[in-house]
């Protein structure tokens, strides 16, 4: 797939975005075979709509896309990517779109490109976009570029997407931009300190592994740490079926930093990035961990198990461990974690956790900026005697269902040590098709993060 632009300057069909209430007026401007055309093809610039109007020798003269009202657009976004699978192959340059308006539009047309196509031939959009005046095309030919990584991870079953494939995409993504990997796998998990991230992969018939990738020399510091669960059985609290449909995209906290990262490193963003993503499947067999055992975490926390199923923090823990003793200037973890989260706000928005104040600000300004919504939730500290089993320091899984991605989180920050630390508990699925977004797989918060930087790190 190519999601890229048009040449800046590639002859392009005038494409004019119009607003509901402005299309009498519009028609005015108009020669009277334009506006006799619009008029009889009964077209009203309706959100989503579009009309293709003829020159007066049956060629293509210009098309139309409606943009309906402010109302209209306030319950969705990337609206005129509709467009970009509507019309036919050519290039076309927006008129009448509002500058304020022409980033977001224009990295929805991009992304209307995208299809998942490793079996089975997808037919791309047609038509491309001549970048508008104004926007950064390198900047958002990365941005949807890192959004299609994330996407081809998640929408990757399993059968082709182990610990062992994840790893063979990050070394890709290394190689690409000149940056150095470690990997950590099977015993030698035990070896080096990682006693959780083997426990939870263990059972698995491919190894577990923490892969660290490194890249830039100078600047400040950013640790991202993505959650790896590449499949989830639930372990021996084994889920139902119903349940283990979807869990091919456990792994999507991996996939949408390493997609947050492709865009950094192709921006050259002037920092020192590390990701960090603990690579295992929760399966099931005879040396599985079981509910009641107390696992010793890397920085010596004890943890008891009341429900294997909750195996996310568990592998997410020693890395945060591990990313904490490194002093980054802003740690920040991604992971698919809890169903609490999804109850709490749905498939759109990002919910994230944090106590810094500098953060959130830069992050919720960003969020608007570039249309991936996010939404603050509380580390609320008087919950962490939920987290506090009683015979262990943690508990993985506290019994009631109250508040389960705050407790999630709070047993996150329990090994962030003093970093400034965010944490993302994401869904990374579409489950219907939306403009720019199609069922499946999607990036959650990494463009919000990367329009956040600058001010969140001071560059």
């Amino acid at each position: 797939m190519d999601l890229t632009f048009a040449a800046a300057d590639a002859p392009a069909i005038p494409l004019h975005v119009i607003e509901q209430d402005s299309l009498e007026g519009w028609l005015a401007d108009q020669p009277d075979r334009v506006a006799t055309w619009v008029r009889g093809a009964g077209f009203t610039a309706a959100l989503g709509t579009t009309l293709l109007v003829p020159d007066s020798k049956g060629g293509l003269d210009m098309a139309l896309a409606g943009y309906g009202d402010t109302g209209a657009r306030a319950r969705g976004r990337f609206h005129l990517a509709t467009a970009a699978m509507q019309l036919p192959e050519g290039a076309y340059a927006f008129h009448g779109l509002d500058p304020a308006r022409a980033g977001e539009e224009s990295l929805g047309w991009l992304l209307a490109q995208y299809g998942f196509d490793r079996y089975r031939e997808q037919k791309p959009a047609l038509a491309r976009l001549v970048p508008p005046e104004g926007v950064d095309p390198a900047r958002l030919q990365a941005i949807a570029a890192g959004e299609a990584l994330t996407r081809d991870l998640i929408n990757t079953p399993a059968s082709d997407m182990g610990p062992a494939d994840l790893e063979g995409a990050c070394a890709t993504l290394a190689s690409a931009h000149g940056a150095s990997i470690d990997v950590i796998r099977g015993d030698a998990l035990l070896e080096q300190n990682f006693p959780m991230i083997h426990t939870v992969g263990r059972a698995a018939a491919q190894a577990p592994r923490l892969i660290d990738m490194r890249w830039g020399d100078t600047g400040p510091a950013l640790t991202l740490v993505g959650k790896g669960v590449c499949f989830d059985t639930g372990g021996l609290n084994l889920k139902p079926g119903a349940s283990m449909g979807l869990m091919k995209k456990d792994m999507g906290g991996a996939a949408t930093v390493l997609g947050l990262a492709q865009m950094i490193m192709a921006l050259a963003l002037p920092i020192r990035l590390r990701v960090l993503v603990p690579a295992v499947e929760n399966a099931v067999a005879g040396n599985a961990f079981r509910p009641g055992d107390i696992l010793t975490a890397r920085n010596g926390k004890t943890v008891e198990i009341n429900n294997t199923d909750a195996e996310g923090r568990l592998v997410l823990a020693d890395a945060l461990a591990y990313a904490a003793e490194d002093s980054p200037d802003l740690l920040i973890s991604m992971a698919t974690l809890t169903g609490a989260a999804r109850v709490a706000v749905g498939p759109d928005l990002s919910p994230y956790f944090t106590d810094d104040a500098s953060l959130v600000a830069a992050l919720e300004a960003a969020a608007v900026q570039v249309a991936d919504p996010v939404w603050r939730m509380p580390f609320h500290t008087p919950y962490e005697t939920m987290i506090e089993p009683g015979i262990a320091d943690l508990d993985n899984a506290p019994k009631g269902g109250f508040a389960g991605a705050i407790t999630a989180a709070l047993f996150l920050r329990r090994f962030a040590g003093r970093a400034r630390y965010a944490h993302f508990d994401i869904y990374g699925w579409n489950p219907e098709p939306k403009p720019a977004r199609p069922k499946g797989g999607v990036g959650m918060g990494a463009r919000a993060l990367l329009q956040a930087l600058p001010k969140a790190l001071k560059l």
